[in-house]
């Protein structure tokens, strides 16, 4: 049996779980998921949690078991509390700035470069060099992220650039001059 998948999805305080055929729905104060089963992945709701069983012990099935309650658990966290991800701009004159529907970015480009802020996320600037994401859907939260920083990845010499808060870039000695 899969370690994962076996465990039951407690429901916090405020958070509603309907199965809907091949998909649930996870309902909560900060949002609607909807969250696909997969082929062979049934769901029952129980007192205060959802419990996921398989059809048979086949490995497919015990790999998509675990993968569809860890799926349904970071639904369950995000409609109850937000998924973040901080970014940090360094480099001199490096800023951002949210506008309307847009990020406005300052990278050392001869232009400004514009970021559409995607639907069901928000996106915050809290000093002109600290950006944070957040939403209740955690992929979608995720991919945001890594477009913002692949906007001007950190390069491995001085640093400058777009990375996450907890990462941290190997520098490059770099030219040693005679």
């Amino acid at each position: 049996m899969s370690r994962i998948g076996k465990l039951p999805v407690s429901l916090p305080q405020g958070v509603s779980v309907q199965v809907a055929g091949a998909a649930i729905q996870v309902k909560g104060p900060k949002g609607t998921l909807l969250t696909p089963l997969p082929g062979g992945i049934t769901a029952k709701v129980e007192g205060g949690s959802v419990v996921l069983a398989r059809r048979n012990d086949d490995r497919r099935q015990r790999a998509l078991h675990g993968m569809a309650r860890a799926i349904l658990a970071n639904a369950v966290k995000g409609v109850s509390a937000l998924w973040t991800r901080d970014l940090d701009i360094q480099g001199i004159g490096y800023r951002a700035v949210v506008s309307g529907k847009n990020v406005e970015f300052a990278l050392g480009y001869s232009h400004p470069v514009h970021y559409p802020i995607p639907e069901g996320i928000t996106i915050t600037v809290a000093q002109q060099t600290r950006v944070q994401v957040s939403g209740a859907d955690r992929q979608k939260v995720g991919q945001v992220a890594a477009e913002i920083r692949a906007l001007k990845p950190p390069e491995p010499y001085k640093g400058k650039g777009i990375r996450y808060v907890d990462e941290v870039i190997k520098k490059k000695v770099g030219k040693t001059g005679a």
